[in-house]
């Protein structure tokens, strides 16, 4: 099975999850945002699995810090411009497998995943 993983490598959540698959012998691709930027057609793959709802980190600073008419009226295309501008506001990770994708790291759901 193919695995990526999306986020940035500064992240908290990202090296838990990063090292959650080291120990569980999961071989991954990296991508990390800060570098090779967010892709659009991988945004739309992901939204229709997920929802646009699901991938915006609206906790995270980058979001917070967005001008209040920039944070008003979301709607699927103005989020998913908003994500191609700023990726660091795309919520952490987003892995995908050929069995489908996880967003954000929770041990319990990447175990279930990867089970036998």
């Amino acid at each position: 099975m193919v695995v990526a993983i999306y986020g940035i490598k500064s992240c908290d959540t990202m090296k838990k999850a990063m090292a959650w698959l080291d120990a569980h012998d999961v071989a991954y691709i990296f991508h990390d945002y800060k570098k090779e930027g967010a892709d659009r057609g991988r945004l739309l793959e992901w939204v229709k699995v997920v929802g646009w709802e699901a991938l915006i980190n609206r906790s995270g600073t980058t979001f917070r810090k967005l001008p209040d008419e920039d944070k008003a009226d979301l709607t699927q295309e103005k989020a998913i411009a908003l994500m191609l501008s700023n990726p660091s506001m795309i919520r952490r990770p987003v892995l995908e497998t050929s069995l489908g994708i996880q967003v954000g790291f929770k041990p319990d759901c990447y175990a279930e995943l990867f089970r036998g």
